[in-house]
């Protein structure tokens, strides 16, 4: 790849989501014109925050509407770019169908982005926004991996449309690219594979799932203790900064792993709980039968349960900070910076 052209404009997909909007920042911090493409550039209250941001840095926005199920969606908005980010997929647990709250946008996004890269002769490199959970389904599939943990080779062999439906969406939809970027020989695809994204968005009302699981903390829904549920966490600025450099770096390729640490809820509440001691949180942990019991009433299968409580969960992340060149902001900041923008914009509903 020749290095990218910084008087070029750069797409970015579902410029307004939680990810998307520190990786915006970044861009036009770096001077970038960004083709923003939204489902509804009218929609003042959604472009905001970006429009904020575009009045204080050097860079500039032009907004471009564009639908995931839509194809040539985003013809339009990828014209003379040489770099794409595609960052625009649903994250969600609370879905009605799996297929078409899920799969649908994500595969279907996917394919309509990149038909429009194959279409268009300037694009130089595709950024997708994928995860660890296209790497594995359930923590208990880290015990058969190398070394017990995730590395780039590693793929998710054990979601489904009925178990872990998210995962499986993040798996077919990486998938999909790479086997069309392996069909052609003009652009490049970098997959960045983010665990669990947490810290402060440009947005303190956004309704990801990473809000949502803060606010069950800060509503006293762990106030009787918190299931040792292992997990990765990566703070969402650190986050930009992967995109970005995996973008503009000529020798960028492949997947990346990007996890800041490899933790617990138990261990966030415990962070949180001593920064804001006022709040119905406990450090406790929460015995594993207990939880299977009550798993339907706190949005968690019994298989999640049986398949994810109580197992290790660790990730490798040295391909990202060796090629990428990454500093990781510590858990504990990441963790209470986001807890208190929620405490001030009021998103907890009780103490």
């Amino acid at each position: 790849m020749q290095e990218i052209d910084k008087s070029k404009p750069v797409l970015v997909t579902g410029a307004t989501g939680y990810v998307a909007g520190r990786l915006v920042e970044k861009l036009l911090s770096e001077g970038f014109t960004v083709n923003a493409a939204v489902r509804n550039p009218d929609d003042k209250e959604k472009t905001k925050y970006l429009d904020s941001l575009a009045d204080k840095l050097p860079g500039s926005i032009v907004y471009f509407k564009s639908n995931l199920l839509e194809e040539g969606s985003y013809d339009e908005a990828m014209k003379n770019c040489q770099l794409v980010f595609h960052t625009a997929s649903p994250f969600t647990r609370s879905v009605k169908d799996a297929q078409t709250d899920l799969v649908d946008p994500a595969k279907k996004g996917t394919l309509n982005v990149l038909t429009s890269v194959n279409k268009t002769e300037t694009v130089q490199r595709v950024v997708l926004t994928s995860s660890c959970a296209a790497i594995y389904g359930d923590a208990i599939d880290t015990l058969k991996m190398p070394n017990q943990e995730l590395t780039e080779e590693s793929w998710n062999t054990t979601s489904s449309l009925t178990h872990q439906p998210y995962s499986y969406s993040k798996t077919v939809a990486e998938k999909l690219a790479w086997e069309i970027a392996e069909q052609q020989n003009r652009w490049e695809l970098v997959t960045i594979n983010p665990s669990l994204v947490m810290g402060p968005g440009i947005n303190p009302h956004a309704t990801s799932e990473s809000y949502s699981i803060m606010k069950q903390i800060g509503n006293g829904d762990f106030k009787f203790g918190a299931p040792v549920f292992n997990i990765g966490c990566i703070d969402v600025r650190d986050l930009a900064e992967a995109h970005y450099k995996a973008g503009i770096k000529p020798e960028a390729s492949g997947r990346y792993i990007i996890s800041a640490a490899n933790t617990s809820f138990s261990e966030i509440a415990g962070f949180i709980k001593e920064k804001f001691p006022n709040y119905p949180i406990s450090t406790r942990k929460m015995p594993k039968w207990l939880i299977w019991l009550i798993a339907p009433t706190i949005g968690m299968t019994r298989q999640e349960v049986s398949n994810n409580i109580g197992y290790p969960w660790k990730a490798n992340n040295s391909k990202a900070i060796k090629e990428l060149g990454l500093n990781f902001r510590s858990l504990k900041n990441t963790a209470t910076e986001f807890f208190s923008q929620l405490e001030e914009s009021n998103s907890f509903s009780k103490k």
